[in-house]
This record gives structure tokens, C-alpha cells and sequence, in this order.
């Protein structure tokens, strides 16, 4: 409501000093009368008489002629006065024009209201929301170094992640993530071309599960051990991992609508199908 008054006030700050425009032009306008009009034609038809008539008669007509150029005289100081008064209020109008009208913010700093609970947000959706982009803004390593495992997995961290929970046998974790099989790379994807991806084949961009029961690929979880929430992993396990994983069916599955990537799967087993998984970790519990 503060706010709104003081918009308010400016406005009718500027409509007032309008006004006083109009009414200033509107009177100096009206000291414009016929009869300065016709005073204005005196010279040029004193002069036209003088042609034609005697030399007598251009006393009169001096006397015309100087009355004329008191009257254009007259109007050019008029003209004079209200050039002046409509520079000095149009100056006016301009410097309360350059009022500054305060933020709508209010200097409330909008991102510490995301924070607060949303009303009637039962399920949870925008508290999901915000963390999922506290979590995107974390800065990324470009230039992690892989570590191989004694089982042949190996894995680059490029990015940390916060908090004290860590990935660990046991742990119900949600990830986002994208699969790439590394002998179909491509000059655009040199990692290999994707299969899956949370984002196109999952219904809420997550893929869920508990860690040691079985849900996923052994050799993923290895690679996941001691992740922290909002940290990124690039895994990359071993072709007879996935081969195993495949007959137990703990592979992630492309949707039905990701025809490219059913087909990928399909021709992955008939090669190296060394998969490389690039893990973002959401939630930990």
C-alpha cells in the first residue's frame, strides 16, 4: 500500500505540473487577439495607399507604419514571454520526470522468500523445486580426474556436493542421469550416444532406488559410493558389468517413446557395451 501511494503521488505530481503547462500556453495564447492580427496588416496596406495617393498623405502613413512596427514590437515580446514560460515549465516537468519511482521490491531480496513454505503445497512439488536449482547453480569441475577401481570401474567427480549424508550401501537415493554407450561415440558426442536419460524417459526427470538391494547395475553403485547431495559423477563400468547386469535386469530401460534409444540398447550387446552413466545425486535418505 506504501508503495502504491507514493506511485500515486508521483503521478499526480507530473499531471498537476502538466496542467500548469497547458493553463500558461492557454494564456498567453489568448493575448493573441484579432485585433493584433489586423494591426500585423497595417504595414503592408498603409503602403499600398502610399503609392497611390500625394506626397501629403505620408505623414499618416509614417505615423501607420511606425504604430504597426510597435505592434509587431508588442507581439514579439509577447511571443518572446511565452516562449520563455513554456521552456521554464516543460524544464520542470522534465526534472520531476526524473524522479526515480522505488522498486516494486520493496527491498525485500526475492530470493530469500523462496525459501518459505508454499501454501497448499501438500505434495511438496515446489520445495522439490528449489532444491533441484540450489542444487544446478553449484559450480562444476571440468577437469576431474578419473579413479579406477579394482573391479574396473572407473569414475570422475566434477562436482563435490554438500552435506554430511554420503551415498552408501543401504542408502534410498534419487538421481538424475543419462547413459551413453562409449562404442557408439560420434564427432558430436565423443562419450558415446545416449539410451536413456531421466528426462525423456522417466515421468518426474529421477530414477529412484535403494543401494545394495539389487534394483541397479552393481558396478553403478560402486562408482556412486561416497557421493554427496548435488554432487556429479561421470561412471564408467566395464563391458562384461553390463553384460551381467543385462541377464538380471538391472539395467534402466528407454521409454517406449525414445524409439532411438531402444534401438541403441539393442545393438549395444552386439559389441563392447562399456556404458558411461553421468550421475547427478537429488536426494539421499
Amino acid at each position: 500500500l506504501v508503495h502504491s501511494s507514493r506511485i500515486l503521488a508521483m503521478i499526480s505530481l507530473r499531471l498537476i505540473t502538466l496542467l500548469s503547462v497547458l493553463v500558461i500556453l492557454a494564456g498567453h495564447a489568448s493575448a493573441f487577439t484579432s485585433s493584433d492580427r489586423r494591426n500585423l496588416a497595417l504595414p503592408s496596406l498603409s503602403a499600398r495607399r502610399s503609392s497611390d495617393t500625394d506626397d501629403s498623405l505620408a505623414g499618416p502613413v509614417i505615423l501607420s507604419a511606425r504604430r504597426s512596427s510597435d505592434d509587431t514590437d508588442s507581439l514579439t515580446d509577447r511571443r518572446s514571454i511565452l516562449g520563455r514560460a513554456a521552456a521554464a515549465a516543460a524544464s520542470s516537468f522534465l526534472v520531476l520526470g526524473g524522479i526515480d519511482i522505488p522498486a516494486a521490491e520493496a527491498g525485500i531480496d526475492p530470493n530469500a522468500l523462496k525459501a518459505l513454505p508454499t501454501e497448499g503445497d501438500a505434495s511438496g512439488s515446489a520445495s522439490r523445486l528449489r532444491q533441484i536449482e540450489a542444487i544446478t547453480t553449484q559450480p562444476v569441475n571440468t577437469d576431474a580426474v578419473f579413479e579406477k577401481l579394482p573391479s574396473g570401474v572407473s569414475y570422475g567427480e566434477f562436482r563435490e556436493g554438500k552435506g554430511d549424508a554420503v551415498v552408501q550401501s543401504g542408502s534410498k537415493v534419487a538421481v538424475e542421469m543419462s547413459i551413453r554407450c562409449k562404442s557408439f561415440a560420434t564427432g558430436n558426442e565423443p562419450g558415446g550416444v545416449k539410451y536413456f536419460n531421466t528426462k525423456d524417459d522417466t515421468d518426474f526427470n529421477e530414477l529412484a532406488f535403494t543401494v545394495g538391494t539389487g534394483e541397479i547395475l552393481p558396478g553403478l553403485e560402486e562408482g556412486m559410493m561416497g557421493m554427496k547431495k548435488g554432487a556429479i559423477r561421470r561412471i564408467e563400468v566395464p563391458s562384461t558389468m553390463v553384460f551381467a547386469a543385462k541377464k538380471a535386469g538391472q539395467l534402466p530401460l528407454a521409454s517406449e517413446k525414445n524409439k532411438d534409444g531402444k534401438r541403441r540398447f539393442e545393438n549395444l550387446f552386439k559389441t563392447d557395451a562399456t556404458l558411461l552413466f553421468e550421475v547427478l545425486v537429488t536426494r539421499i535418505k
